[in-house]
């Protein structure tokens, strides 16, 4: 292969994408996952932009997600909008928001509290013992 240059995989990303080492405190690669995305979100989102975040969730802590519907809610009053995919009932609960079931029979828009997410994790939290009871019983014979 002729012609082939070498490139810094961050140096590229940094040009595909326009992000400018300046803007954050500690470069996007020396940063662990949740907070490279959390960088990304307070330095490069902005009010009035179209968002499609995949699974965000699953670079955030719970703690962390709340941070994030804030931040959401702040950019949505700046006319921002965004399309979510998610497991996260943190993240399902903005309100207002229009919450859809993904099936074989394509979307459904339901209420928060009819999807499986929250209907799992609400009975974990209601009552752990019974849910690991139930995990758990017979593992490992």
């Amino acid at each position: 292969m002729k012609n082939v240059i070498g490139l810094n995989a961050s140096i590229l990303l940094s040009c595909l994408v326009g992000l400018q080492a300046e803007a954050y405190a500690t470069a996007l690669h020396e940063q662990s996952h949740g907070e490279s995305f959390w960088s990304l979100v307070m330095h490069r989102f902005r009010g009035e932009g179209f968002y499609i975040l995949d699974e965000p969730e699953a670079a955030l802590s719970p703690q962390r997600q709340l941070s994030l519907l804030s931040r959401l809610h702040e950019l949505a009053a700046d006319g921002a909008q965004f399309v979510i995919a998610t497991h996260s009932p943190v993240l399902m609960a903005y309100p207002d928001a229009y919450v859809y079931a993904c099936s074989d029979t394509g979307l459904k828009r339901v209420r928060y509290e009819e999807t499986e997410h929250f209907q799992v994790m609400h009975d974990f939290i209601k009552n752990p013992k019974r849910m690991l009871d139930i995990l758990l019983d017979g593992a490992g014979r």
